[in-house]
């Protein structure tokens, strides 16, 4: 699966230090926060369609890093999975310490899931255009309801609430089918096709079983919304 990064920092190439020599070179600060990402672009295990945004905490020029001798190794300071907030540990031999030098880095990791969002303020009751949304990455934890991935799937229908610039749109937020709406039902059964006229008895999204009363014998039934005031009938 080819994965999409989004960095939030601009990072230098690794310096030329030595590895597995007796060359002792003193890391920049670029340095090791490129060695704390690729720790974590290791392990992490990146959903289909999204997007991840790796962002270091900042080394100060004022921490103290010594010179370091062979390889500097980065991982996990502890064997779990990737979350929003991690801590890689950085540790290098050096000649400049009896021991092992270390130096713990906090990696948050905000992982962008592909939704639909209104591009301006929609107030309730709106029909909502093609130039009323777009697709936007979106940080999982903000997303806490059944959102939208599909436009067509939303063109033409009627909000429930108003809806400020840059939100994602759940299903709760509209109706493609609103209760009340007059609505074309759709029959079929191999080379027949039957249509009528109803109203719709709830509100409905593309795919969802309604009830519908029938214009002309005001008999109740239910049938599936297809589109903007359309419902079909699964004979």
């Amino acid at each position: 699966m080819k994965v999409k990064y989004c960095i939030s920092l601009l990072f230098l190439l690794l310096p030329k230090f030595a590895i597995g020599n007796n060359i002792a070179t003193t890391p920049t600060l670029s340095a090791l926060t490129t060695i704390a990402i690729a720790a974590i672009e290791k392990k992490i295990v990146v959903p289909k369609d999204a997007k991840v945004k790796i962002t270091p905490q900042v080394i100060h020029s004022a921490q103290y890093i010594p010179a370091c001798l062979g390889q500097i190794e980065a991982r996990l300071a502890s064997n779990r999975e990737i979350k929003r907030n991690n801590t890689v540990k950085i540790t290098c031999d050096s000649p400049e310490l009896d021991y092992p030098w270390q130096l713990f880095l906090n990696v948050k990791v905000d992982v962008l899931f592909p939704v639909i969002v209104s591009k301006r303020l929609l107030g309730t009751g709106h029909i909502i255009g093609k130039t009323d949304v777009g697709i936007a990455y979106k940080e999982k934890s903000s997303l806490r309801g059944q959102q939208q991935v599909e436009l067509s799937h939303v063109i033409g229908a009627r909000l429930k609430r108003r809806l400020p610039a840059n939100t994602p749109l759940f299903d709760n937020h509209f109706c493609l089918i609103c209760e009340g709406d007059t609505v074309t039902i759709t029959a079929s059964t191999g080379n027949l096709k039957i249509k009528t006229q109803g109203t719709a008895l709830n509100d409905g999204n593309l795919g969802d079983a309604i009830e519908i009363s029938n214009r002309y014998t005001q008999k109740k039934i239910n049938a599936y919304v297809s589109d903007v005031a359309q419902v079909t009938i699964r004979l």
